[in-house]
């Protein structure tokens, strides 16, 4: 085996191992002309943790987890993943809460718009089938988007998120269009693949309970600070309803009710 062929088969063990990536956040502050969103947010997240960050509107969570997938840039302060701080980007992936599907490719063609790593279309299309079948879309791979429903649709985007690989998997607001035994079913996919595959998972979310069904960690935004970090130390999978899960989200409700 050459050397450019050795690398590369180093390289796709390294993107298949699925080891989360660890995120450092010193000083973050962001400011949008006179208005400074962020004020000085200092983060640890290990590896392959679940974070889910909740907050009122316009308190910063989106924003913050823009600046952690490198689609923006801090007015202040620093941001590492695995200890790098200007190489890491192409290790975290963003889902969106809309699909953003290309509507004239059918469906495994949008899930090859992220194999940017395939060395053939022949492995691009091999590469896109098992990914689709992972997230319960076998068989659909001729599909046009058109004709797939919300929640398909949402599959579809986070099959596209799951072909490279990433080691950090940033979420915003994906499920929010959903309906909610859509949404339950989408929460329970996105976990199911979390735990194969061993990434770091940090979601943007206004449901309180989803956050609490989903993450290990919860962190609340106000002020333009982490409010609140809050450790969710419960057996999965969750049982909704359970009364354990409901003390930690009457603890966040609380915080974020407060006037």
């Amino acid at each position: 085996m050459n050397v450019t062929v050795l690398d590369r088969a180093v390289a796709r063990e390294t993107r298949v191992s699925g080891a989360g990536a660890t995120a450092t956040l010193r000083g973050i502050r962001k400011r949008f002309g006179t208005h400074e969103v962020l004020q000085g947010i200092d983060l640890d997240i290990p590896a392959g943790q679940f974070v889910a960050i909740v907050g009122r509107s316009g308190c910063g969570k989106s924003t913050l987890l823009r600046l952690i997938a490198g689609l923006d840039q801090p007015s202040a302060g620093r941001i590492a993943v695995d200890g790098q701080e200007n190489a890491w980007k192409d290790v975290v992936r963003l889902m969106f809460q809309e699909p953003r599907l290309l509507p004239w490719q059918r469906v495994v063609a949008n899930v090859e718009v992220g194999l940017t790593h395939a060395e053939s279309r022949t492995e691009r299309r091999r590469e896109a089938q098992d990914v689709l079948a992972q997230v319960g879309l076998a068989g659909r791979e001729r599909d046009w988007p058109a004709v797939l429903s919300g929640g398909q649709k949402q599959r579809v985007a986070l099959a596209r998120a799951l072909a490279s690989h990433p080691r950090l998997l940033a979420f915003d607001e994906p499920l929010g269009a959903l309906d909610a035994l859509t949404r339950i079913e989408m929460q329970d996919l996105i976990e199911r693949v979390w735990q194969e595959k061993g990434f770091t998972a940090i979601v943007v979310t206004h449901d309180v309970t989803e956050a609490v069904a989903l993450a290990d960690r919860i962190l609340v935004l106000d002020g333009g600070h982490v409010a609140m970090d809050v450790a969710v130390d419960l057996p999965r999978p969750r049982r909704r309803g359970d009364p354990q899960a409901a003390a930690i989200e009457g603890r966040i409700l609380d915080r974020l009710l407060q006037r």
